[in-house]
């Protein structure tokens, strides 16, 4: 490389660090205003599908359950039947969870309805189905609602459509739940639409955001990263990535973006991931966090 040309690349090198620096330096993003879900300032114990390793996951039986044992909020999955009613359910099908067979799509709550969802949980590996034939059904989410109308509750999309997310708008907007529910999804469209229709309603960042804001956070540029979520909610990895990293955490903070880790059952994990600090610990055994917190 000739000298005029090695000057042309230095200065042009140069000119690329300038740039970075001034991003670094100069450049950051407003943090997020604060938002009513998280105003008790403590971090949340998350019941996972209303604390799916305790009682059945997804039932009115878990989430009552789990309200009375203190938890702060109650996670849950959500599916369209064939006839626009939104159900609380992980799966696609019913298979898995319940003692029928066939797609959530493909039914209607009335179909859903006639279903025993505490056939198939067991607490022993199999060797007792202690809520069989108890009367436990697959629940709507106005059900829900009426239910425990002052309990926070996590709400994932499930499914690719954003047919969803108006409906799920409408329904928040009936039960009076703007400030009670924080609403996630892996689709982005599902979650852009959601976004459009209930603009005041906490969101969690997608997947596609979160891996994002990651990348970001490890090039150090986090506080560059413009939110449009109030919380992310994230595993501690992803396919041998390490996703949720202190600087992750710290850089959340000064977004003020709370954080949230799932799915964690272990104790010793719980303990460790409050020192991080993180805002709110998903888990199937809501029991053990209560415990570890004193609470």
């Amino acid at each position: 490389m000739g000298q005029p040309r090695r000057l042309a690349f230095l200065a042009a090198l140069l000119g690329v660090l300038l740039i970075v620096a001034h991003l670094l330096v100069g450049a950051t993003v407003e943090p997020l205003p604060p938002h009513p879900f998280w105003s008790d300032g403590r971090p949340h114990v998350i019941a996972h599908r209303g604390g799916r390793g305790l009682w059945p996951e997804n039932t009115l039986h878990a989430f009552r359950n789990a309200a009375a044992l203190g938890v702060d909020v109650l996670e849950m999955d959500l599916r369209m039947t064939a006839d626009g009613e939104i159900v609380v359910l992980h799966d696609d099908t019913v298979d898995r969870t319940t003692d029928g067979q066939g797609a959530v799509g493909a039914l209607t709550i009335a179909g859903l309805r006639r279903l025993d969802a505490g056939y198939r949980w067991t607490g022993d590996g199999g060797r007792t189905f202690p809520y069989r034939g108890q009367g436990i059904g697959v629940p709507s989410l106005r059900e829900v609602f009426a239910a425990l109308p002052t309990m926070r509750m996590n709400l994932e999309i499930k499914g690719s459509g954003a047919a969803m997310s108006a409906r799920l708008c409408t329904l928040i907007r009936q039960h009076a739940m703007q400030r009670r529910v924080v609403v996630a999804a892996v689709d982005q469209a599902a979650m852009d639409a959601f976004r459009a229709a209930c603009p005041t309603v906490a969101t969690a960042a997608t997947r596609d955001e979160a891996i994002r804001f990651a990348w970001m956070s490890y090039a150090f540029l986090g506080s560059l990263f413009a939110p449009r979520a109030q919380v992310f909610q994230v595993p501690e990895g992803v396919g041998g990535f390490e996703l949720l990293t202190r600087r992750f955490a710290e850089d959340s903070r000064r977004l003020n973006v709370k954080l949230e880790v799932w799915t964690i059952n272990d104790p010793s994990d719980m303990n460790r991931l409050l020192g991080l600090p993180v805002d709110g610990i998903m888990t199937d055994y809501p029991d053990r966090l209560l415990s570890l917190l004193a609470r």
